[in-house]
């Protein structure tokens, strides 16, 4: 298992998309989005997805050039299409708008439709936050979970994140977890994932990742895991005009654009109180939080973010450890591009 440098491994992902078409500027974004999202140790959206959007790019799924437009704005509210551009160009351009309009209004919400992948959500809820502001954002995803009582797939993962000023961040799927988790212990040969995150190809609970691999994902707490994936793609693509559930790709859907609906909420913190007040309040609620004895089993208490900082903070000093599989196959796709792999 090789364990990179940070900036090592972003350029080598930059190099990557710049190989496939993608224009400089862009393949920035897209290289610090999913190698932050390794640094986090949430390695299902980081360098795992790129030779995904490699082949993507070499097909002609996915257009580097566009940069998307907007279709209307008023008030607090904008509709933009991404036009099938770079997942990730489309929610820079998205969160840069949020928060313009939040600093304008208070509050924003940006619809996009015809997007693509834009890995972790938190990337781009931490861009509201930065900017003194709650961020919420929200994707729908490839059909690859039924709904509750189902067999079909009909959602996606639909992930829900929330980032504020102070130390809690959560980016959590509508599923048990993130299909990239499965997809990470297919590449790498693991041959069993824990009970309860998935269905084989006939709704049937398993615990084998090639059945798993070819299946489905399980929502969250059952029927309240539906519930909560439907009101993303509400929120997402009903809201915005774009495809719905079934009419998503994905990985497993090639010759098919992806097509994703995405939603940007910012809130403008200072309208309620000083930030660093706010922040202060944050802080109280978490050690509030964290001042119970932890229950048998556990060390202590932790709040959502808790392990992706410390992770970060491990992984900033000593590189970045990838999966063998996963090493195998981002240099397959430097290869198809005509980039040399690091030293």
């Amino acid at each position: 298992m090789p364990t990179v440098p940070v900036t090592e491994l972003t350029r080598f992902v930059e190099q990557i998309l710049e190989g496939a078409g993608v224009p400089s500027h862009k393949a920035k974004v897209t290289a610090a989005c999913l190698v932050a999202s390794n640094l986090r140790g949430v390695d299902s959206h980081g360098i795992q997805l790129l030779p995904f959007y490699v082949d993507q790019l070499l097909a002609g799924e996915m257009d580097p050039a566009t940069d998307g437009e907007v279709v209307s704005e008023s008030g607090s509210c904008l509709h933009f299409d991404g036009r099938n551009g770079i997942g990730q160009w489309i929610a820079e351009t998205c969160c840069g708008h949020a928060v313009r309009i939040a600093r304008q209004q208070g509050m924003a919400m940006v619809v996009a439709r015809e997007s693509n992948h834009f890995g972790a959500a938190a990337w781009w809820a931490q861009k509201m936050r930065d900017a003194g502001q709650i961020g919420i954002v929200m994707c729908n995803a490839s059909p690859i979970v039924p709904p509750w009582q189902g067999k079909l797939g009909r959602m996606g993962t639909n992930p829900i994140c929330m980032s504020v000023p102070g130390p809690w961040l959560l980016d959590m799927a509508t599923t048990t977890v993130a299909a990239g988790k499965i997809f990470k212990a297919f590449l790498n040969h693991q041959p069993e994932i824990p009970a309860g995150w998935a269905f084989d190809s006939d709704g049937v609970p398993t615990t084998d990742t090639a059945r798993a691999y070819q299946g489905m994902l399980m929502p969250l707490g059952g029927y309240k895991g539906s519930g909560l994936a439907m009101m993303v793609e509400i929120l997402c693509s009903v809201l915005s005009g774009g495809a719905m559930a079934n009419e998503v790709g994905g990985i497993r859907f090639r010759g098919k654009t992806v097509r994703v609906s995405q939603m940007y909420m910012a809130i403008e913190v200072a309208r309620f109180m000083p930030v660093e007040e706010f922040t202060a309040r944050v802080e109280k609620l978490v050690a509030l939080m964290k001042s119970t004895p932890a229950a048998p089993g556990y060390d202590e208490v932790m709040v959502a973010g808790d392990p992706e900082w410390r992770t970060e903070a491990d992984r900033r000093q000593n590189g970045i450890p990838i999966a063998a599989g996963n090493w195998d196959q981002l240099c397959k796709a430097a290869e198809r591009v005509g980039v040399a792999f690091p030293s």
